[in-house]
């Protein structure tokens, strides 16, 4: 089969890779509109599940990831208010690495099968695509390929926080999420490590507060520095960096993206041009792998394209109705803090784990029992164990123990 993909972030060398790997027959080629190695953003985060599917997929790339992906343990939430700072706790633990090393290790992954890429190659219009069995649309939230059909029903809602995505040298161990009080409302962000030395670090607030602070009319490089003043407790004196790719990060608003159906004819979305689920869910990069691989599977089950992608199609869409349900409801939670940050921190941090609901009627007790050091220590032993038992049985091998940070 003649495939052409348009994008080459995740969701379509990841499909590349696994559509490859099912019949290396397949004559696929991807353009980017970037060059090698540019890309938004600084990290990705993901949990064992993701590990999982990687490893039963494609072991020699999963390997890739998970060797240049670093651990973080607990979360923590701070409060600098006007009582001064309160810090809470979560157990848990995840993975993250930088977006741009995702990228790597998947280009070449996909090169090493066949798979050709093309960088640097701008589609302006279908006509410039070469003739193919499948074109699959994985150019983004905003995909120009999608605009051209009014087929797949696509609708875009914005969200109302302003959020950056930045980087800081700042090397946090843990999930971190700042609060901050200003003049002009509230403020804050949401970090985690990202590579050696490198933290990723968003930024979010209500639009009154980015007006009042003058957010929306400051140069870029002003509104960094004036965040790096609001955050320099949390940040400890480090700097916010912004330029990830030459360009500085721009503020923007977040684009819900939903399509009635996810194919038309012969072309057919994956990643964020078929759905997106906002940042504070950390699921978008799961999702588009498992996109991928599910469209992939499909084509090597079903002997007509249509048919694939119709199963395609009904099977991911019913996955992630759900999924962007919880998205949306995160989204809102953000976008109307006031409700919940008059709180103490260790309830506000109750009201956040919650948001999504659902939750077992045991849970607020754990929660209490998690502000306390040694139920903590006890809980990132236990994880330690978890880890490595899952790194067992997905055939890692033995567990890397560098990986391991040590949370508060």
């Amino acid at each position: 089969m003649r495939i052409v993909c348009v994008g080459a972030g995740p969701a379509g060398l990841y499909f590349a890779i696994s559509a490859k790997l099912r019949d290396a027959g397949h004559e696929i080629t991807v353009f980017d509109r970037d060059p090698p190695a540019a890309t938004y953003g600084w990290g990705v985060v993901y949990w064992d599940d993701l590990l999982d599917v990687l490893y039963r997929n494609d072991p020699e790339s999963a390997r890739e990831v998970s060797a240049r992906s670093v651990l973080w343990q607990d979360q923590e939430v701070r409060v600098h208010g006007s009582c001064g700072e309160q810090t809470a706790y979560f157990g848990g633990y995840g993975y993250s690495m930088s977006r741009s090393a995702l990228l790597d290790v998947l280009a070449r992954r996909a090169s090493q099968l066949g798979v050709d890429i093309q960088y640097g190659h701008h589609v302006a219009a279908l006509s410039t695509l070469p003739e193919a069995d499948l074109l699959v649309a994985a150019d983004g939230a905003h995909s120009r390929i999608r605009g051209h059909h009014e087929a797949f029903g696509t609708r875009i809602d914005v969200g109302l926080n302003p959020y950056i995505w930045l980087g800081t040298d700042q090397a946090f161990r843990s999930f971190v999420f700042s609060f901050e009080r200003t003049s002009a409302g509230w403020i804050w962000f949401h970090a985690y490590p990202s590579v050696a030395g490198i933290s990723t670090c968003i930024v979010e607030c209500s639009p009154q507060t980015w007006h009042g602070l003058g957010l929306d009319v400051l140069a870029p490089d002003q509104g960094v520095r004036l965040l790096e003043d609001i955050f320099k407790r949390a940040l400890d004196g480090h700097r916010l960096l912004s330029r990830s790719r030459g360009a500085p990060a721009h503020w923007q608003r977040f684009a819900h993206v939903t399509n009635k159906t996810w194919y038309h004819g012969t072309t057919v979305l994956v990643g964020d041009a078929a759905h997106t689920t906002h940042f504070t869910l950390g699921s978008g990069t799961r999702l588009a792998i498992i996109d991928g691989i599910v469209l992939a599977h499909s084509l090597s089950e079903y002997l007509h394209v249509e048919d694939a992608l119709r199963e395609y199609d009904r099977h991911r869409r019913a996955e992630l109705h759900p999924v962007q349900a919880a998205a949306r409801t995160s989204m809102a939670w953000f976008e109307h803090l006031d409700q919940y940050i008059d709180r103490d921190a260790v309830a506000f941090a109750h009201a956040m784990s919650v948001r999504h609901g659902g939750q077992n009627p045991w849970h607020y007790q754990l929660h209490l029992a998690t502000q306390i050091a040694t139920v903590r220590t006890a809980r990132r032993a236990f994880a330690t164990g978890r880890r490595w038992y899952l790194a067992r049985r997905r055939g890692e091998g033995k567990y890397n123990q560098s990986r391991q940070t040590t949370g508060p």
